[in-house]
């Protein structure tokens, strides 16, 4: 019998129970959370190497000081999360939400993150490549008071 491996099919269900999930301090690289639905949850200092957070829902959560080296997080919500000094190198952003979050000395070089949405969040203050600089400085103004 060939079984296939497909994703939580219901994963976009919006009556699904959020699971929270506390990773704090704990090595989960190359984890799988594919369309989980994890608001709230702590990743505080975990290790997310090449994990697996895609068209997940991740609003609210904190990922202060992890390791999320070439995590696939695309198309997922990061709405309010805080990624302060969170290593996120050559990690795939594109089609995710990064409203309201907090970047303050997150590493974002190598990302691949130009078709995300990052309203609200200050990227200014992570360290960042020069050219996704210029994208998000034209797309996503710093505002006049910072």
């Amino acid at each position: 019998m060939v079984m296939s491996g497909g994703g939580n099919t219901d994963s976009n269900d919006p009556d699904k129970e959020a699971e929270v999930l506390d990773w704090s301090y704990q090595n989960h690289a190359d984890g799988l959370l594919r369309g989980g639905k994890h608001c709230g949850s702590s990743f505080k200092r975990a290790i997310l190497d090449n994990a697996d957070l895609t068209e997940g829902d991740f609003t609210n959560c904190d990922f202060s000081k992890a390791s999320m080296v070439g995590a696939d997080l695309m198309k997922s919500a990061f709405d309010g999360a805080d990624f302060r000094n969170a290593d996120l190198r050559k990690a795939r952003l594109n089609l995710s939400n990064f409203r309201n979050c907090k970047m303050s000395g997150a590493d974002l070089r190598g990302i691949r993150g130009r078709y995300a949405i990052w309203q609200g969040s200050d990227w200014w203050n992570a360290k960042l490549n020069e050219d996704l600089e210029k994208v998000l400085a034209k797309k996503w103004p710093r505002p006049k008071s910072e």
